[in-house]
Order: structure tokens, then sequence, then C-alpha cells
């Protein structure tokens, strides 16, 4: 765990929010309309961790230690207090220690790097393949499989270098994309690097597309 520890506004959800993912949230809690407008004053950022036992509304609930950073990219706000807000996962984070959650959850947070291993080209490939059949089988079950993972705006004529520099961002769009439970997911951003998440979700995948294959 690395020493420094910085104060950070927390939002604690039945979902998980992972590195590059899209976060839509339609915000009616008091507490959490004042962490927005906290938010639009200052840092535009705010933890976003799973709830293991509980409700989103309310308080009360257990919270997993290992979440996400959120940025505000869009907001909306509404007459009556409410907000409707867009934001995206950049970073992992730790949850050091929770402090007061009045007026609203706080938690002391430490950044939480990749251990550096670098995801192979080939297991990439094998991770990508299982989230499309998955992906594929779970829309003939009446389920959209969501947008392209692999199409990130670049150029595909990009040198090897930045190819393998994508290649984690690739793997998390893979994550995001997977049809895959909360607890799964948390599991995926829970693995130590790049080299376990992609062995993981390769596993995941495979399982789930075998189960909605014996569906169909």
């Amino acid at each position: 765990m690395p020493d420094v520890a910085r104060r950070l506004p927390m939002f604690p959800l039945g979902t998980v929010l992972l590195p590059g993912g899209l976060l839509p949230l339609h915000v009616f809690e008091e507490r959490y309309q004042a962490l927005v407008a906290d938010c639009l004053r200052g840092e535009p950022c705010f933890g976003v961790v799973l709830i293991e036992r509980g409700s989103e509304v309310g308080g009360g609930d257990q919270r997993v230690d290992t979440g996400t950073v959120a940025r505000i990219e869009a907001t909306r706000p509404f007459d009556d207090g409410r907000w409707a807000l867009l934001a995206r996962g950049t970073e992992r984070i730790a949850v050091v220690e929770w402090l007061d959650d009045a007026p609203y959850p706080v938690a002391l947070v430490a950044d939480r790097p990749d251990d550096g291993e670098a995801v192979e080209a080939e297991a990439l490939a094998r991770a990508e393949g299982a989230v499309q059949r998955a992906c594929t089988l779970a829309s003939e079950l009446g389920q959209g499989p969501g947008p392209d993972v692999t199409d990130d705006g670049t150029d595909a004529a990009d040198d090897h270098d930045a190819l393998e520099h994508r290649a984690e961002a690739v793997l998390w769009r893979l994550c995001d994309r997977a049809p895959l439970t909360a607890f799964d997911r948390q599991r995926l951003l829970d693995a130590p690097g790049s080299g376990a998440r992609a062995a993981l979700l390769i596993e995941l995948a495979q399982a789930l597309g075998d189960d909605l294959g014996a569906l169909l």
C-alpha cells in the first residue's frame, strides 16, 4: 500500500466502474447532490466502490476496498436539485480508511497501480474472442452486446510500440463490455495486473459463453 493517501468524496454503488468505462448517474439523494455540487466547485472527481451488502439509498451499506476514480465529464442540473451526470473511470484506488459519511461518504484513498505485468497479444486476442462470443450469445437471448471495444478512435496503422501501449486500455474495454455480474467485474478490477486480468477475463467469458450456449 502506498504511503500517501488523499481525501476523496465517495459514491458507493451497486455496480462496478472500470478504468475507461462510462458511468451515467441520476443523482437524487440530497447527500449526493451535495457531493456533486462540491466536486463541481473543485476537482470534478469522486470515488466509486461496489456495495457488497445493503442498498445504494439511505446508507448503512458494506463496501469493498478497491474502487475507481470517476471524473465528471458532463452534467445537467434540474430545478429540484437533482443532477444527471456522466463520469468516466480513470485509475484504480484502494480505500485506506472510511471517514465520516456526513454530509456524504468520504474516504482516505491511495493509488493502486497494476503490478507492471504486460498483457501478451495472444492473451488479448483470446480475451477478445471469448468476450465477442459471450456478447453474441447474449444478444441472441435478447441482450445487446454493446459497441465494438476494439474501435478506440486510433489509426489502425499505429506502430508496434503504440499498439503495445494501447493494450491495457483495450483490455479494460473488453472487461467493461463483457456481460458479467458486478461481483465478476469486481474480480477483474481487483486483479493485480494486466496479465492476470486477461487470464481471468478469458476464464469468466468462456464460462459465461458456455452457459449461454447451453441455454440456446
